[in-house]
């Protein structure tokens, strides 16, 4: 087989991809840098014990990697598969993040604090957000450049679909694609996926907020399921919003997400742009895993450090969390993700810039307190 460089890999991923949608029309997906999730949970501080469990390490990048072989994940064993195998070589890191973007943009204005504060945040393997202001072009190459850099580390990355219509109940992430336009941009995505090494955070906050805005369930349930058919169907495991520990009853969670398809997803994330505890978010994933045919969950400690800080929207006092890594798989714990990017702003809150932009001092205050 002849050497594959990451350009030719871009380049032979992203046309068979476009080939492969031609007969998907119109939908298109949002600028990343634009929108962030809002995680609208209320609630009275938790204690802030992180807990850890045994990891198995991010790779540094060995050189070109194939693709995972189609198969190794089918929709018949995205449920039972070890998390070993669904995060096969650990997780990756994006080269070309917001955080490694703002380490050079402020290295270039010559800000060293807050640039050794991004490039920390940088170092580490953060979600891709997929929102609804690109072109399917866009789209295809923004995802394409994220597998190739994964399969130089011979990792797996994580990506993150934020593109519900009505999203965010109207609040400072409020946007998404028409319902019409939704599927097939949704499809696009799965297709693009489809035989590579990726794991799918579903729609942050799009199960929790129907607390807020329940008139949104009748539309948004149905589409959510087809969403976990298509990454099913193209062997990507995916993940459904299970809230966090002080908003949504477990039980009542654990019903949303049987009404969103999780039988046919690897299972539910926790804590995504919040700041509860480990020790709090574990007790209650444990609940909804049982509730749920021991569906799997991964829990985002990105922000958690200093555990809550009295509001989910740019709290002062906030901390990073441990690093994220896979776990060692015990009881129904995947891993501990970065879901939400670290030093982007929550929205126009306590002093914060627009959701999704990078806020340098924000950051440099989740380094300087972050957890052991």
């Amino acid at each position: 087989m002849p050497h594959l460089t990451p350009h030719l890999l871009r380049t032979a991923l992203g046309t068979l991809v476009v080939a492969a949608a031609l007969g998907v029309g119109g939908c298109t997906s949002a600028d990343r840098d634009a929108a962030g999730p809002t995680a609208g949970a209320t609630a009275s501080p938790s204690p802030t014990d992180d807990t850890s469990d045994e990891a198995t390490g991010t790779p540094a990048p060995t050189g070109d990697a194939a693709p995972r072989p189609f198969g190794a994940i089918t929709p018949d064993t995205i449920r039972s598969a070890p998390n070993t195998l669904v995060f096969d070589g650990g997780l990756a890191v994006e080269p070309n993040s917001l955080a490694a973007r703002a380490a050079d943009r402020l290295t270039a204005d010559g800000d060293a604090d807050a640039a050794r504060a991004a490039e920390l945040i940088a170092e580490r393997p953060v979600a891709l957000w997929l929102g609804d202001g690109h072109d399917d072009a866009a789209l295809v190459d923004e995802i394409t450049d994220y597998l190739v850099a994964a399969e130089i580390q011979d990792a797996t990355p994580v990506f993150v679909t934020y593109a519900i219509p009505d999203r965010d109940c109207g609040n400072y992430s409020a946007g998404g694609l028409a319902a019409d336009d939704y599927p097939a941009w949704n499809q696009l995505v799965a297709d693009t996926l489809r035989g590579h090494r990726a794991v799918v955070i579903v729609e942050p906050d799009s199960l929790g907020m129907l607390t807020r805005c329940p008139d949104l369930a009748e539309e948004r349930l149905p589409l959510i399921r087809e969403s976990v058919t298509a990454f099913s169907d193209a062997g990507v495991p995916a993940y459904l919003d299970g809230g966090n520990s002080n908003w949504v009853p477990a039980r009542e969670m654990a019903e949303r997400l049987e009404q969103a398809g999780i039988e046919r997803a690897r299972g539910f994330y926790t804590n995504v742009a919040s700041f509860y505890p480990v020790d709090d978010e574990r007790a209650y994933a444990e609940r909804v895993s049982e509730l749920t045919d021991d569906s799997r969950y991964v829990i985002d400690v990105s922000r958690n450090g200093q555990g809550w800080r009295g509001t989910w929207c740019n709290p002062e006092g906030a901390g990073l969390g441990q690093d994220p890594h896979v776990t060692g798989g015990s009881k129904g714990l995947d891993a501990f993700l970065w879901v939400k990017t670290p030093g982007i702003s929550d929205g126009t809150c306590n002093g914060g810039p627009p959701a999704g932009e990078w806020w340098a001092s924000f950051a440099e205050g989740l380094v300087e307190r972050r957890s052991d």
